[in-house]
């Protein structure tokens, strides 16, 4: 009996960490857009970040974590502000403006493309012709799988707010894996949320800091927190730690269509064959980027 392989091993756990990271990521936009039918956009990302915080610094105390370096601390708050406040509050912003998913979703596709072009410029992760070619097929997949909902009534600020979210979660990616990966996860996830909701406050005030007190409002808040927050970014930030971060931004990619499967069965969207298409092509663009082995 042969001896188990390390490499391999690490690389299976990296796509079980991987796929659980696009299941779980993906149900919060699901759970996004059904909390911000009851709350203020900014308002509900402040509740989010606010109560993902303090459910990581109670971790953090209770693991008795030591705490890290004051030029630690800077990063990892940078690092949320870029991905937290940055992103999603642009992409917030640009609904309000009128941008829809389909436009939100193809913009914001595109950071995959965007890591892997800095990561070649700077020498940090050069992609051969194969990789390269997976980046092509899994824009193609996203950009598939929304074209039923891609229109030419976006007003211009919506696509400039959604422009500063991709430039936010592709910075914050970049940041992330350069300079916050080694922090303990509890606590720079911590500090990740706390910054993101300091950043938001002044904005979540400015609507009111209007939300329903109802359980239609508090059920998707809890999900988005306790699953996408604590469990999304946990993984996130495994992932970012363990891997180039070309690797892990093409997994963004798959997230438009696993949403649109998500979708049919909570939302009642429709699954068409375009959209399948879409699926195919996004699941082997991811596949040929994060491959193991180099081309």
């Amino acid at each position: 009996m042969p001896p188990p392989n390390p490499s391999a091993q690490r690389n299976g756990a990296g796509g079980l960490i991987g796929l659980s990271f696009v299941l779980v990521w993906c149900t919060g936009y699901i759970a996004g857009k059904l909390a911000v039918t009851h709350a203020a956009p900014l308002t509900s990302l402040v509740l989010r970040f606010g109560l993902a915080a303090a459910l990581f610094g109670v971790m953090a105390a209770l693991a008795r974590v030591r705490p890290c370096r004051r030029a630690d601390v800077w990063h990892s708050a940078v690092t949320g502000v870029l991905i937290l406040a940055m992103h999603f509050g642009a992409v917030y912003v640009s609904f309000q403006w009128g941008a829809n998913a389909g436009v939100s979703a193809l913009v914001i596709g595109a950071m995959p493309l965007l890591v892997a072009l800095v990561s070649t410029l700077d020498g940090s992760d050069r992609l051969g012709a194969v990789r390269w070619s997976g980046m092509a097929l899994g824009l193609l997949g996203v950009a598939l799988v929304v074209a039923d909902r891609v229109d030419g009534a976006t007003p211009l600020r919506a696509w400039a707010m959604l422009l500063l979210g991709l430039a936010g979660i592709t910075a914050g990616t970049l940041y992330q894996k350069r300079h916050a990966a080694h922090v303990d996860m509890r606590l720079g996830l911590a500090l990740q949320n706390g910054a993101a909701a300091l950043v938001l406050l002044p904005f979540a005030l400015g609507e009111g800091f209007d939300f329903d007190h109802r359980m239609a409002f508090y059920a998707p808040l809890a999900w988005l927190v306790l699953v996408n927050s604590i469990g999304g970014f946990a993984l996130l930030f495994l992932l970012i730690r363990r891997g180039a971060a070309t690797r892990v931004a093409a997994l963004f990619f798959l997230m438009p269509p696993v949403t649109a499967v998500f979708g049919h069965f909570t939302l009642g969207e429709h699954l068409t064959a375009l959209k399948a298409a879409g699926f195919a092509c996004a699941a082997l663009g991811v596949w040929l980027v994060t491959r193991s082995g180099r081309d």
